[in-house]
């Protein structure tokens, strides 16, 4: 058993990381904000300024979210609008739905954190010879990590916070839709720093609709159709092309649009409110389930706006998979297991490689060794990696 084969060191590390990740929780527990109720009172007589700083929001997201215009008419009771009770209740419960708790922030920070222990430290045992390399890094680890994300950091905590709209409402606030552009930069900001801490370790083990594709992808079925892989320049280049749609869109620079958050159509993290408002956002998620059975991360390849910017965040990655020139043989094993092109472009060397996803599949099919999981700038045998025997400069 994998665990066995630790070392003692090895076993101490582990100890010391599950008992970090709790701490982490417990902090967060202590500091844990549910989302409040839908406040009382609010009716279709009140105006648009009555009621946005009840729900917390500028009038312009509120209006925005009712369907009207974003200027003008705000000190007017929203009846005269057409607006009913019933679409008033909705859009309070839908605009109150994006205040996660608090709780979920720290949870996410534990789940990268014994991700980048087991990636790191854990996955391969201290001395063990590469004829052994089949039994590191075994996958049940990552998986039981999947599944919390998709359980706990998803459907029992729902949609909010998550990384994609951590990146768009940075924008959402500078066109006004929220009142503080510092709470929703520090968002960013927090999941920019974990993606930062390792290869978009926050993609790759944490974010819980990333968890749901990976495990789908992970079920041993439509195994010839895994082995294809969409080129990385098309699927990179379509999910920049969104982004910079809904830019233009948001801040009005196409049509009479500002405002007008097109990922709020196709937002799958509504799957784990099981809001499904509109038909485009059920669309997206059964797409993105369906194609995850033969396709790695169809959502996070091609539309998700965070992949986007922790892709261009990767360079800055302090851990990532690292390529040992010295021992490459350029084989191709590590091509074959990678399911992106994130393989292939470290071997050869590219500046600007495809987006790696910390998945570990690569880490045990090298036949030469010259494959790991390691601090930026570190040579294969430092003493801060024990169990590596010597080798050259890693290419990065």
């Amino acid at each position: 058993m994998w665990l066995a084969k630790l070392s003692g060191r090895q076993r101490l590390e582990c100890a010391a990381a599950v008992l970090a990740a709790t701490v982490i929780v417990l902090i967060g527990a202590t500091r844990k904000s549910q989302p409040p109720p839908a406040p009382p009172g609010l009716t279709v007589e009140m105006s648009i300024k009555e009621m946005a700083p009840r729900l917390g929001v500028t009038g312009k997201n509120l209006a925005r979210e009712l369907g009207l215009p974003l200027h003008g008419g705000k000190g007017r009771p929203v009846r005269v609008f057409g607006i009913t009770q019933a679409e008033l209740d909705h859009v309070a419960e839908h605009v109150l739905s994006h205040r996660g708790p608090a709780l979920k922030y720290y949870i996410l920070a534990a789940m990268v954190l014994l991700g980048l222990v087991y990636l790191v430290r854990l996955g391969r045992p201290d001395g063990s010879p590469v004829s052994q390399r089949r039994t590191w890094y075994p996958r049940w680890p990552y998986l039981v990590v999947l599944a919390a994300s998709v359980g706990v950091c998803g459907f029992a905590l729902g949609k909010s916070p998550n990384p994609m709209e951590g990146a768009v409402k940075v924008f959402k606030s500078m066109v006004g839709l929220y009142p503080s552009i510092v709470e929703k930069a520090l968002a960013l900001a927090f999941f920019g720093a974990l993606a930062v801490v390792g290869s978009k370790l926050i993609c790759g083990w944490a974010c819980p609709f990333g968890a749901l594709q990976e495990l789908i992808y992970h079920l041993p079925i439509l195994k010839k159709i895994k082995r294809r892989k969409f080129p990385f320049v098309v699927t990179n280049t379509i999910r920049a092309l969104i982004f910079l749609a809904m830019l233009l869109m948001l801040f009005g620079l196409v049509g009479d649009m500002q405002g007008f958050v097109l990922y709020h159509y196709i937002n799958p993290f509504n799957l784990f409110d099981l809001d499904f408002e509109t038909i485009s956002v059920v669309i997206t998620i059964l797409v993105a389930v369906v194609v995850s059975f033969g396709f790695y991360r169809p959502f996070c390849q091609f539309i998700c706006p965070f992949g986007l910017l922790s892709w261009l965040l990767d360079r800055l990655s302090i851990f990532r998979v690292k390529v040992d020139r010295d021992l490459c043989t350029e084989c191709g094993a590590c091509i074959i297991a990678c399911p992106l092109d994130a393989a292939k472009d470290r071997v050869a060397g590219k500046i600007f490689p495809a987006e790696c996803f910390s998945c570990a599949r690569c880490l045990n099919v090298c036949p030469t060794d010259a494959i790991s999981y390691g601090l930026v700038g570190m040579k294969r045998g430092d003493p801060a990696k024990p169990g590596n025997d010597g080798g050259g400069e890693q290419c990065q």
